[in-house]
């Protein structure tokens, strides 16, 4: 396998739990860091790349594709205030015209502008399209005639977390299948 292959090999890193540490982004790390860990006693492997052997002059091993901490990481209280948590919130979606769009064609909107006194806050600030921000301006919601769709408030970090479940990353490895999806329902037969 080619530098380049094996550097899109990323390992899962579940917490002690067996729960991801995050969603969305999803927790992963590098083959490096992954097998750093692992020779500093820190992770467990569970699930292996079969395709993957790292070698050195005294070593061998297969590349870890999901790896657990062997120490619980608790889960922040709070979520960040971040650009992407609030679109995490929005799910992606304008609160303006309701449509939904790719994080790169979002912005964030001060409900009540700042030059107006608002500030930036999980209750001030909203997902919005170009178009939609564009239109609004330097006004309130009703000065411009542009109601909310939703009021904003600030999200639990568990609310994040669901929502960033059903927002699966582009690449997916099979091995990572029951460590994601450990709560969904099983098929019967």
């Amino acid at each position: 396998m080619n530098a380049t292959m094996l550097d899109e090999r990323s390992a899962l890193v579940l917490n002690a739990d067996f729960r991801p540490l995050s969603y969305f982004p999803l927790s992963l790390w590098s083959w490096r860091d992954a097998i750093k860990a692992v020779f500093l006693d820190r992770v467990n492997v569970l699930a292996e790349y079969e395709d993957v052997t790292v070698r050195s002059p005294n070593f061998e091993m297969q590349a870890p594709s999901v790896i657990s901490l062997k120490e619980y990481i608790a889960p922040a209280k709070r979520p960040a205030f971040t650009r992407f948590n609030v679109f995490l919130r929005d799910r992606f979606h304008c609160v303006y015209c309701g449509s939904k769009f790719a994080p790169s064609d979002l912005t964030f909107d001060h409900v009540i502008p700042r030059s107006k006194g608002g500030v930036t806050s999980w209750e001030n600030v909203v997902a919005a399209c170009s178009r939609c921000n564009v239109a609004k301006a330097n006004l309130t919601p009703d000065r411009a005639r542009m109601p909310l769709l939703w009021t904003p408030r600030e999200p639990s970090v568990f609310e994040l977390q669901e929502r960033g479940r059903s927002f699966p990353p582009n690449y997916l490895h099979e091995s990572w299948g029951d460590f994601l999806y450990w709560d969904s329902e099983l098929e019967e037969g």
